[in-house]
Formats: structure tokens, C-alpha cells, sequence
């Protein structure tokens, strides 16, 4: 049967089980738009093409497939691509199909005319710029392939106007041929014997758990290991809810602003079990200091990534729930009563310096954070902005679900949260998702507020409103001398803002309204924002200074006040 190119791009799409795509139409993709009514496809009008891209980003992460985003040529493709650096630094499998303007005029400056595969190059897997019809329905079957498959991450297709007006015979290609690209090779059972023969002789392992867990969907594997060999876990970022975090073996968030319990017993520990991480630097802190006395072995999909930040004993190059499989065949039952008391006291020591356990009468972020925890009963997808609140919701919120925090981890996008929960709802229309972000973040991309109005998305929003620039303000002042050059910020009238785009909202000053701010936005079955204006200068802590050792923590300091004991902020 005859098809257009534009028709082509539809028909692939739905064999590879596209229902939903997010973009914005311009030009040069004007054809795919043409053909779009005829396909069982709900299109998501974003009113950025930024916003888009973290759209399928978020709606891949919780449905753990692609997403798909639709653009047009020029400026709208080079908007992509900070969502399209996100993706690739969280491995997140993505299909961006831009408009290209036609092959006649390649080369030439022609109107909305930019290399676009040479300005992804860096920020993508693959991409492709296709010239020729008769390519187009394999490339974009091996996009699809080369998303998902090995190590997860977004692919571009970039097609020029002309091949989407062609028109020739179209045969969905059933099988792909890519002699350069082996995702995976098969286990090697030497590695997993060598591993499971350090973690039998050690006394004080620990198991760093990541992002690669849940891309495997290894959560079950890697409890039943956790617990067969009494083995805590710490978690990296994008790796809270690998184990649930109310678990007795959890040390929860491990790193610069991890649990100090968590820290301490990575740079303790004999024996380390890494596991879908990549030993980024927000983990490790100096990396000569980093678990100086440990056996490392390393579960990781990507070669790449074996070795190159951190020198291991033992790799196992494989998918981290194969892996894990295979070692819970090897690895003896164990108790390590010892080194689970020593965790303890650690555990003891710093709930005593935790601010909510300080007598605190301000509005506070952490007290909001988890008082999230205790509405929702830890029964939501929270999605996360970058700075100060995203700490404060992965140390106060207990994430028990794996894909429940979805955040921007490597890049440290400020503007995620708001569209990827947009993206989050479609993938999870059932689930009830929050967007936490603050003042600046927020003001990136709050025009999606469009996309909520016009879809009426059940978004909650949760604006932790302090006036700055919150992580900057804090570094400035922790090692700059309190020069908050650049950071102080002023925000618009948030209850008129959600007025305007028919959102129901709340202004919350005082702690005593925080419960029920909360309780009503959780309960109500559409979209509604809360504006928290939160005490201004508020650090994160506990905090590893750059170059330092992860246990060598700044903390607060909790002193005695007259109305009892109080944090030094």
C-alpha cells in the first residue's frame, strides 16, 4: 500500500504501541501534523518545544517505554535540546522526530534551516537525518530499537519536508539489521562467582543501589539479595525507591546531601555492591577518599561506565536484574547483627541534629516535605524541579515505589517538574501526581500551566517559595561570604497566576495550615497549586563540601535557645 512520509511516521508509531505524543507543529513537520487525525494517536499541545521534550521524558519514565516528541525545524529543534541532555544523562529512552526543511535547500540558510543532528550529536544516543523515503520506516524502527534497548537514551530523527510529502509502497520492516550496535553480549558467570565470593567473605557490605535498577525492573532481585545476605542499601538520587525506604536495611539517599548513616557506612564498608549506577561525582565526593578500604564490585549495562570514574575488583557487565539473579544463587545466607548496630548509632546521632526534631514555629521546607509524605501516604508520583526542595523531598519524603520520584538527576534541569508531571499523568492517568518545585524553577517553564488548563491535567503543584534562587543562595553563602549576588528572585501573584489558567490555589504562610493545604489539593480531582512561603534562608543539610570526603558532612548545628533547642541556620 501507498503512503506518505508523514503517513509512514504515523504508521511506525503505532506498531511500536504510540498513544500518546507530545509537540508543538510548526512548518517542516506541518505534513506529520496533516496526517495525524487519521491515527489512533493523542497529540499533546506543549506551549514549548522544552517543555515537550520533558513531557516524554516523564511520561517514559513512569510507563518504562519511549516516549515521543514532535517538533518542528530550527529554532523549535534547538529548544529540544536541553530536554533531549536531560534524557541522555538519566538514560532515558526518547524518539524526537523534527521537521527538517526539504533537500533542496540543505545547506543553504534556508528559512528555520539548523543542522540539527550536528547540534544533538552530543546530546543523543543516535540520530539520523533522512533524506530518502525509502529509509525512513527502517530508521524509524532502529530510533525505537536503539531507545529502549542496551543502556536507555533519546534518538533524534530529523526529516527533511520533502520526504515527508513522497509518497511510495510502504512495508512495516519487521526485522532490523545493526552489525555495529550489540547492546549486550550474555552474563559472564566467572564475574558473578568472583562477586558473590567477596560478598560471602565480607562484614560490612553495602549495596549502592541506582537509576539502573529500576530501568531493569530488578527491585524484587535486589531485596531478596539485600535481605539473603543482610546487606544495607543506600540509594543514589534517581535510585530512591529501588528498595522501599521504610525497609530496616534502607540508609536511604547516599551522597553530597545523602543520609550521614548512608555516607559513613559506603566509606566503611569492606565490601561495595554497586548496582545500575555510574559513581557520579555527587556520589563519590573525592574520589581518592572514596571507600578507601572496599572491594568494589560493579553491576552496570554500559561498558563505558565500568571503570571510569571509579577502579573496580569485579565487574559484571550485564542487565542489573539478570545479574542480581544470578548472584542470588551464589551468595550465602548471612547476618551482620554488628554492623547493622554500628549503622544504628550513626542513624542515632544524626536524627539528634535533624531540624524536625528541633522545636521550629517557622514555615519550614522539610516540615512541608514531609508532611506531603504523611497526606499522600507515600501514595504518589512525585516529579521534582532542581535546587534546594529537590533535596529536601528526597530526604523527607520516603519513597517506597520504584518510578515514584522523578527528577533530573545529571543534567540538574531547573523547569523539569512541571511538564515531565504533565508526561507522568499520561503514563499513569490513575496515580495521583505532584510537581514539587520552587520559586525559580518553576518560573522556567510555568507556561505548561497552558497545557493543565486546556487538558485539565490533575496536577498538584507545590511552589516552595523562598525568594532565591535556594541552592545558589546557599552556596553563597556557605563559600562566598553571603554574597547573593544574582539570586534574590521575586515571583508573580501565584493565586492570580493559577486564576488565570482556572486553577483552584492556596497561599500557605504558617505551619498550621500545611496539613490542610495539603489535604485538600490531594483530595480534589483536578489540578490545584499551593503557594508555600517558606522561611527565605534555609539550608540543606547535611552537605559534603566540594572536594571532600563523602563522610566529611557540614551539619546543623542544633543549640540551646530560651524557648528550647533551636537550629543555628
Amino acid at each position: 500500500m501507498k503512503r506518505t512520509g508523514a503517513q509512514i511516521v504515523w504508521e511506525v508509531l503505532t506498531r511500536e504501541g504510540v498513544s500518546t505524543v507530545f509537540g508543538h507543529p510548526g512548518g517542516a513537520i506541518l505534513p506529520v501534523y496533516d496526517a495525524m487525525p487519521a491515527y489512533p494517536v493523542r497529540h499533546i499541545l506543549a506551549r514549548h518545544e522544552q517543555g515537550a521534550g520533558h513531557m516524554a521524558d516523564g511520561y517514559a519514565r513512569v510507563s518504562g517505554d519511549v516516549g515521543v516528541v514532535t517538533v518542528t525545524s530550527g529554532p523549535a529543534a534547538t529548544n529540544l535540546v536541553t530536554a533531549l541532555a536531560t534524557a541522555m544523562m538519566d538514560s532515558v529512552p526518547i524518539v524526537a522526530i523534527t521537521g527538517q526543511v526539504p533537500t533542496t535547500l540543505l545547506g543553504n540558510d534556508a528559512f528555520q534551516e539548523t543542522d540539527v543532528t550536528g547540534v544533538t550529536q552530543a546530546v543523543t544516543k543516535h540520530n539520523y537525518l533522512v533524506t530518502n523515503i525509502q529509509d525512513l520506516a527502517r530508521i524509524l524502527r532502529e530510533a525505537f530499537y536503539i531507545a529502549r534497548t542496551g543502556r536507555p537514551g533519546p534518538v533524534l530523527v530529523d526529516i527533511c519536508k520533502d520526504v515527508l510529502n513522497d509518497e511510495t509502497e510502504f512495508v512495516f520492516p519487521e526485522k532490523l539489521d545493526l552489525p555495529g550496535y550489540r547492546p549486550y553480549t550474555g552474563l559472564d558467570m566467572d564475574a558473578v562467582e568472583a562477586a558473590a565470593e567477596l560478598i560471602n567473605q565480607s562484614h560490612r557490605p553495602v549495596i549502592i543501589a541506582g537509576h539502573g535498577v529500576q530501568m531493569a525492573h530488578a527491585e524484587n532481585e535486589l531485596r531478596q539479595l539485600a535481605e539473603k545476605a543482610h546487606i544495607p542499601v543506600a540509594m543514589t538520587l534517581l535510585g530512591l525507591g529501588d528498595i522501599p525506604e521504610t525497609h530496616p536495611l534502607s540508609l536511604g539517599m547516599c551522597g553530597m546531601h545523602g543520609e550521614a548513616r548512608a555516607n559513613k557506612a559506603i566509606q566503611e564498608s569492606d565490601v561495595l555492591i554497586a548496582v545500575g549506577m555510574r559513581f557520579d561525582d555527587r556520589v563519590t565526593g573525592d574520589l581518592d577518599a572514596f571507600a578507601p578500604n572496599a572491594k568494589i564490585i560493579h553491576i552496570e549495562f554500559d561498558p563505558a561506565e565500568i571503570n571510569k570514574n571509579v577502579p573496580v575488583d569485579v565487574a559484571i557487565l550485564a542487565d542489573a536484574k539478570e545479574a542480581l539473579q544470578a548472584l542470588l544463587g551464589k551468595v550465602n545466607p548471612a547476618r551482620h547483627q554488628n554492623w547493622m548496630a554500628k549503622i544504628e548509632e550513626w542513624n542515632h546521632e544524626s536524627q539528634e541534629l535533624d531540624i524536625l526534631n528541633a522545636e521550629v514555629d517557622e514555615l519550614i521546607p522539610p516540615y512541608v516535605m514531609r508532611q506531603l509524605w504523611h497526606v499522600t501516604q507515600g501514595d504518589a508520583i512525585i516529579v521534582t524541579d532542581v535546587g534546594q526542595h529537590q533535596m529536601w523531598e528526597a530526604q523527607y519524603f520516603l519513597h517506597d515505589k520504584p518510578r515514584q520520584l522523578l527528577t533530573s538527576g545529571g543534567l540538574g534541569t531547573m523547569g523539569y517538574a512541571l511538564p515531565a508531571a504533565i508526561g507522568a499523568h499520561y503514563a499513569s492517568p490513575d496515580e495521583t501526581v505532584w510537581a514539587v518545585v520552587g520559586d525559580g524553577g518553576f518560573q522556567m517553564t510555568l507556561q505548561e500551566l497552558g497545557v493543565i488548563m486546556q487538558e485539565r491535567v490533575p496536577v498538584k503543584i507545590a511552589i516552595i517559595n523562598n525568594g532565591f534562587l535556594g541552592m545558589v543562595r546557599q552556596w553563597q553563602e556557605l563559600f562566598y561570604e553571603k554574597n547573593y549576588a544574582g539570586t534574590p528572585i521575586q515571583s508573580p501573584d501565584y493565586m492570580l497566576l493559577a486564576q488565570a489558567y482556572g486553577i483552584p490555589a492556596r497561599r500557605v504562610t504558617t505551619k498550621e495550615e500545611v496539613v490542610a493545604a495539603l489535604e485538600e489539593a490531594n483530595s480534589h480531582e483536578g489540578p490545584y497549586l499551593i503557594d508555600f512561603q517558606v522561611k527565605e534562608e534555609v539550608n540543606v543539610y547535611p552537605m559534603v563540601a566540594p572536594g571532600e570526603a563523602i563522610d566529611n558532612l557540614l551539619r546543623r548545628r542544633i543549640v540551646q535557645g530560651p524557648s528550647g533547642l533551636q537550629p543555628a541556620w
